[in-house]
C-alpha cells in the first residue's frame, strides 16, 4: 500500500475556510451595490434632465423660441426615434416656460 502522506492538495476544511471566507464577501458587498441602485439612477435622471435643459436652450438662442421635445428630435438637437426617457422610467417633459421637468408616468 501507498503512503497518502506525499500527496498534495487542499484539504476538506481549507476548502471550507476559503467557502467562508468568499460567502462573507459576497454577503457585505451585494446589499451594498443594491443600496445605491437608486441613487445611481436619479444621478442618471438629473443628467439627463441637464442635457436635454441645454439643447432647449440652444434651441431658443436658435430660433428664438420655446421647443417641445418633438422640435427638438426633429431638428437634431436630440438623437434618437423615441423621446428621451431616465434610467428610472420618469419621462422628459418641457414646460411652456422652456424649463425640463423628469416624471413619472404612472
Amino acid at each position: 500500500m501507498k503512503k497518502l502522506q506525499n500527496q498534495k492538495g487542499f484539504t476538506l476544511i481549507e476548502m471550507l475556510i476559503v467557502l467562508l471566507v468568499i460567502t462573507v464577501l459576497l454577503l457585505i458587498t451585494i446589499p451594498n451595490v443594491t443600496k445605491h441602485n437608486s441613487s445611481i439612477q436619479k444621478k442618471g435622471c438629473e443628467g439627463l434632465v441637464n442635457m436635454v435643459q441645454a439643447q432647449v436652450t440652444a434651441f431658443k438662442i436658435d430660433h428664438n423660441k420655446t421647443p417641445t421635445i418633438d422640435d427638438l428630435m426633429r431638428e437634431g438637437y436630440l438623437k434618437g426615434s423615441e423621446p428621451p426617457v431616465c434610467p428610472n422610467g420618469s419621462k422628459v417633459n418641457i414646460t411652456a416656460s422652456g424649463e425640463v421637468t423628469a416624471t413619472n408616468s404612472e
